[in-house]
């Protein structure tokens, strides 16, 4: 009889279903981008849309993920009930922790989106949760990026740890040698009462930023390598960084220039993400290795992380770029997607339409205190915000003057913006900076439709084009439409004569949209047999070269030329290119191409002989390095799961 009761118990046990499992290891890692393994089992009825969310703190609430990853996508064993996945982790001055929910079919709700409009996962029914997950302490602070001062002999770094305790930064001509050479840092942050607006200054989209470091290293000598460490002894102290300092004597300039990046991350989450990005930095580097110890700078104009109020994204972003942004200096100009927000303080009648929730929230503070870049621009908030700086300044860099200005605040006569940018075209020194090249973030000219943003460019036309055509300005550089695009010499829609033929030719900017280094919202240039109604947006003559390729600009220029080249992703080739001599005139890309779009003269012969010595031979050593690190950082998973939910990534206007 008891044998009966004992065989009857088993099999009443059997029965019950087991609890699912989920495990990580390790539980300890020692920087940012490092892997966690995950593995789960014991999941009953698997269905496609059960999901795992990454959870930092560990106490959010379920609906405030960091982000998620659908196991169907994740794992090819998942039917099983059981399966793994590896993600790197970006250290977000706190533990992760990671949850498995079940979500039916029944509780899809379209009003709970995502930016794509794609259904955000639910919460409801909680099927397992890991222990946490760590970083190692001592291991020294992190988001390392340099700038310029403006200042002969200097440069900035700025860092992030996870305290307010002292950091310095220690350098030196050999490493590990630091001769004393030691510079304390300046520590600041901002709180989330600072934030104007939603998400930002909601639980969902707030994370503590950490502590912001900004230190100087000074007495340097021109055009020289330095190696340097940024930390403490008591807190650790990062990996050996070098640079190659600003050599105010250089007859030569080289840069990397681009708009509207993002960022990369191994999860879905509430924003859009920028695949993109990954192959932008990766070129960048194989072309900043292959370079050596030459002086150049990074310029990104505007749309910097996307984080658009989730703060996290701003975490991704400096990890994203410190592989080139430790190496060499990293400077931007403010965009909508850092600063609009709806009671912002510069918002005249014509421009309602234009300045929106775009900066969802951030109102430029992260921007303003995650950056500094040289002068003293700012501006008040209109409330207890701190003010918002990096809005415009200039610098030379060789035989070129570097402008920059903000396209999301005052810029019209009788602004104090307006007068720098008078007084500061109108002071150059064209012995010793031939060229001339202004940035801002929404463009002067653009063929995309653009309807939102007619009246600034109206205004632009109206109270900038002037300034830029009476001083020489050669190069106009902008972002905000996530395409490539390249002008005639313009004044006023026209094409200026380039010389040739016997004509006189006359010495006007050269507008070119740069905005393709990431984002992937992109108008529509061609048309599409199941969209007969959307509207397409024909070349013009004064559009030379266009291309939804994404990619870089890349700029060299000597006292006598300026070469501006386009690099596509798919290839790290270059795919156009436009010429300047120091008088003015555009040797190609005009008005005088035989009346053929777009044409180019012999760009890979030129682009050769411009830059073979630097990166054509030996550069592809680094590529391996990098993809390695960035190779499972990168998701498709959104893709992946639009296609099998039926949902689509939203393709708009929006920038």
């Amino acid at each position: 009889m008891n044998l009966i009761l004992l065989f009857f118990f088993l099999s009443l046990i059997s029965q019950v279903p087991s609890e699912p499992i989920l495990t990580v290891n390790p539980k300890t890692l020692s920087k940012s981008g490092d892997s966690v393994h995950i593995q789960w089992s014991g999941i009953e009825s698997p269905s496609k849309l059960d999901w795992l969310g990454l959870y930092s703190p560990p106490d959010s609430p379920h609906h405030n993920f960091i982000g998620y990853k659908f196991l169907s996508s994740s794992s090819s064993t998942w039917e099983s009930g059981a399966g793994s996945i590896s993600l790197p982790l970006t250290f977000l001055r706190s533990n992760y922790t990671f949850r498995i929910f079940r979500w039916t079919e029944s509780e899809v709700n379209p009003e709970i989106h995502d930016q794509d409009h794609n259904p955000l996962p639910g919460t409801k029914h909680l099927l397992a949760e890991s222990e946490t997950v760590g970083f190692e302490l001592g291991r020294g602070p992190e988001q390392i990026h340099l700038a310029l001062t403006g200042r002969e002999g200097e440069m900035r770094v700025m860092f992030v740890a996870e305290d307010p305790e002292e950091r310095q930064v220690r350098y030196g001509e050999k490493e590990g040698e630091w001769e004393g050479d030691v510079a304390v840092a300046r520590v600041g942050r901002y709180e989330r009462e600072d934030m104007c607006h939603a998400p930002a200054n909601e639980s969902v989209g707030w994370r503590d930023p950490g502590w912001i470091f900004d230190a100087v290293m000074s007495g340097l000598k021109g055009g020289v390598k330095y190696y340097y460490q940024v930390g403490s002894e008591s807190k650790g102290w990062s990996t050996t960084r070098s640079f190659v300092s600003w050599d105010k004597s250089s007859n030569e300039t080289i840069a990397f220039l681009f708009g509207d990046m993002g960022t990369a991350t191994p999860y879905l989450t509430f924003s859009r993400t920028q695949d993109e990005s990954i192959s932008t930095i990766k070129w960048i580097l194989r072309d900043l290795e292959a370079l050596g110890d030459k002086p150049t700078f990074i310029s990104h104009i505007g749309d910097i992380s996307y984080a658009r109020g989730y703060s996290w994204l701003w975490d991704e972003f400096f990890n994203l770029i410190e592989p080139v942004a430790s190496k060499v200096p990293y400077h931007v100009c403010i965009g909508n997607h850092e600063y609009d927000w709806p009671s912002q303080p510069w918002k005249p009648d014509w421009a309602n339409s234009i300045y929106g929730t775009d900066g969802g929230g951030e109102c430029g503070v992260p921007y303003s205190l995650r950056f500094n870049m040289p002068g003293n621009s700012s501006e008040p908030t209109g409330t207890h915000a701190p003010a918002t700086r990096n809005l415009y300044y200039s610098f030379d860099m060789g035989p070129v003057h570097f402008v920059y200005m903000s396209t999301e605040t005052n810029f019209l006569q009788g602004s104090s913006q307006y007068d720098f940018l008078k007084h500061d075209l109108e002071s150059v020194d064209r012995m010793k900076t031939p060229f001339v090249v202004v940035q801002g973030h929404r463009p002067m000219y653009t063929t995309s439709f653009e309807s939102r943003d007619a009246a600034l460019r109206e205004k632009m036309l109206e109270h900038l084009e002037p300034l830029f055509v009476n001083n020489n300005v050669n190069l106009a550089l902008w972002g905000h439409v996530h395409r490539y695009e390249r002008f005639c010499p313009l004044k006023n829609f026209t094409c200026g004569s380039m010389g040739q033929k016997g004509k006189d030719w006359e010495a006007l900017p050269v507008h070119v949209v740069i905005g393709m280094a990431g984002q992937d919202w992109q108008p529509t240039w061609e048309p599409r047999p199941d969209h007969p109604h959307d509207p397409v947006y024909p070349q013009p003559k004064r559009s030379l070269y266009r291309t939804g390729e994404f990619g870089y600009t890349r700029l060299i220029a000597t006292k006598e030329k300026l070469t501006l080249s386009f690099v596509g992703n798919h290839d790290g080739e270059v795919h156009d290119m436009v010429e300047i001599l120091a008088s003015g005139q555009v040797l190609n890309g005009g008005d005088d191409n035989n009346g053929k779009v777009g044409a180019v003269h012999k760009v890979d012969d030129v682009t050769r002989c411009s830059f073979s010595h630097y990166v054509w031979g030996g550069s592809v050593l680094v590529l391996g390095g990098f993809v390695g690190y960035v190779l499972g950082f990168v998701s498709h998973a959104r893709r992946q799961i639009a296609t099998e939910r039926g949902w689509t990534s939203l393709k708009t206007e929006e920038r």
